[in-house]
């Protein structure tokens, strides 16, 4: 299975994270498929910068997102977007 998942980056207390995608078997700092953005919490307010529509490719393909990425991923606006581009093909 592949997941959508945070991957953790710099030094000792100061965390900084990247979004990739990765199979779920890989280590959580192993070697992953694609980056698609980052994530810095200590910033005020957070930082996140994504690729929405490599999220939307991956997320259409099956990729199941962790919690921690699905919540970062709906403050965004890119879930709301998967849904509306599911459902809106089935009104059609």
């Amino acid at each position: 299975m592949v997941k959508i998942r945070l991957t953790r980056m710099g030094k000792r207390g100061q965390p900084f994270y990247r979004i990739i995608v990765l199979d779920s078997r890989k280590a959580r700092d192993g070697a992953y498929i694609e980056s698609l953005g980052y994530y810095n919490p200590l910033k005020k307010p957070y930082e996140l910068s994504v690729n929405s529509e490599r999220v939307l490719y991956w997320l259409e393909k099956g990729a199941q997102p962790t919690g921690t990425v699905r919540s970062l991923l709906s403050k965004n606006g890119i879930m709301k977007k998967l849904h509306e581009r599911k459902y809106a093909k089935t009104e059609e």
